[in-house]
Parts: structure tokens; sequence; C-alpha cells
């Protein structure tokens, strides 16, 4: 392999680990808040690339974008409100059993309104020209995925880390109980964790469908899952580890591709998430919890 085709299948995997990263983030703030795999959120990625759809044969770019993350946004707290606020008493079995119905219920949704035939993924052009850097040749969306999730990462943990939301955000994730004591408004919390997962949904579904062309109503299945493999192996509750194991998972499963094993490249996902559960259940920057007795 020579030096240019190296870089060339390094920059394709870094874009699609930030891709895979922005979604991780989703699974892991909310499972950080509400200690819940929302299995969920890979279908509110997959019907913001519906609303990408259907908003750009009415709309130009530019507006199309805006209207798409606020159309998320609107159905990830809608969700929250309608299949999880109900359950916040209930065993933490059975909001997750609740999270899977949702789930089941946005694919089949998506076939009734849609069809099960691969719809054709709008044409952002700024996104598809192709950039020159010496021998090394891409598109804008390549260069620009690894750079925004960054910068979008950057300010996440500067909301969570240096405001008072963060500082509620926090607090509600260490002690459910002990903060709602402290007046800290837990409904509040909870949605805007969901405003911030279903952006980064949104926005990581722009950036992922304009490389692949097409959506169906189970496009979010298996990046869903490998998003969440990211999450786990990075150590789930934790934005930096999101991102971290969303960019492993890029450039994994990049190179197992170029190299002629892209049956494998889903089976070595799951193969890590086997071994990190095995070696490191907290994931690589995971924290350790330990339970109170």
């Amino acid at each position: 392999m020579s030096l240019t085709t190296f870089i060339q299948h390094i920059l394709t995997g870094v874009s699609l680990g930030g891709a895979y990263a922005l979604i991780a983030i989703g699974y892991t703030l909310v499972y950080g808040i509400l200690l819940l795999i929302n299995f969920a959120h890979s279908d509110i990625f997959m019907m913001a690339g519906y609303f990408m759809i259907f908003a750009m044969a009415t709309m130009p770019w530019p507006i199309a974008i805006p209207v798409v993350i606020v159309a998320t946004v609107i159905l990830g707290v809608l969700i929250e409100k309608a299949a999880y606020k109900p359950l916040r008493s209930a065993p933490r079995m059975s909001i997750m059993i609740s999270s899977i119905g949702v789930s089941y219920l946005l694919q089949n949704l998506a076939t009734y309104l849609f069809s099960a035939l691969p719809k054709g993924y709008p044409t952002i052009a700024p996104l598809k020209k192709v950039f020159q850097l010496g021998p090394v040749s891409a598109s804008l969306v390549t260069f620009l995925t690894p750079v925004l999730t960054l910068i979008l990462v950057f300010i996440l943990m500067y909301l969570i880390n240096h405001t008072k939301l963060g500082m509620a955000m926090r607090a509600v994730s260490k002690d459910y109980d002990t903060s709602k004591l402290m007046g800290i408004k837990i409904n509040q919390i909870i949605s805007l964790t969901f405003v911030i997962g279903s952006t980064m949904a949104a926005i990581g579904s722009i950036l992922y469908f304009t490389d692949r062309m097409s959506v169906t109503p189970f496009s979010g299945t298996l990046p869903g899952l490998k998003c969440f493999v990211a999450a786990v192996l990075g150590g789930i509750g934790s934005v930096p580890g999101a991102v971290l194991g969303g960019f492993i998972i890029g450039i994994s499963e990049t190179f197992l591709t170029a190299l002629g094993y892209s049956t494998y490249s889903d089976a070595f996902t799951f193969m890590l998430l086997i071994l990190i559960l095995i070696f490191r259940p907290t994931g690589l920057i995971g924290e350790t919890v330990t339970d109170k007795v």
C-alpha cells in the first residue's frame, strides 16, 4: 500500500469515524443522565435522512439544513416526552423496552410512509466538491466531518464543564434524587440532553448520507449499533470516549474494507465490543463507578 493510498484511507476512516462519533454522543449523553440505552437514537438518525430528502425538495440547502436539525430535535424531544417521561419512576427495564418499541415504531412508520425502497439522498453541492491536496483528493465532506466533529465536541465539553446548565447535567448524572432536592429542574435537563443528542444525530446524518446517497427505513440500524459500540468502547457516559470510539471504529472499518476484508468489518466491530466488555468494561477512558452500600 503506497503512502498516498494510506493517507487517502486515513482521511476516509477519520471522516466516517467523525460521523459515528456525533451519533455516539447521543447514546452516551442519554446514558449519562438516565442510565438508559436509547435504542431509538439510531432511528432518529434515519428519520433525519428522510427529513433532508423532503426538505431539499422544496427549499435550498442553506435553509433545509437548519429545518432538518429543528425537525429532528422536535422528534427526539417528543419521543422523550411520550415514551420515556411517563416511565421515569418505573424499573429501568421498562424504559429500555419502551426505547426498543419506539425504534421498531419509527422503522415501521418510515416503511409505511416512504416504502422500503431506497430513496436518493439529495446532493448538497458544496459538500461534494472535490479538493486536491498534493496527490490526495477528497470531497469537502471528507475534510469537514472530523473538523466539525471536534469543534462541536469542544463546544459541548465547554457547555458541560463551564456553564450552569452543564453543572446541572453533571449533578443529575451523579445523583438524580439529590439533584431534584437541590432545586434542579430534572425534566428540563433531560429534555436538553435529548435536544443535544438529536442535534448531533441530525448533523451526523447529513455528513453520513452525503457520502452514501440513499436512505431506507433500516439505514440507521447497523450504523446505530456501531455507534453504540463506539460509545461503549470509549466509555459510555463519556463524551470524549464516544468520540475516540467513533474514530477507532471508522478507521478500522475503512482499512478492513481497503484490505479486502469488507465481509468481516461488521464482525470486527462487535468483536471489539466483546473484548472491551471482557477486559475493560468501563471503556478506554470511562470512569470506574463504585456502588455505595
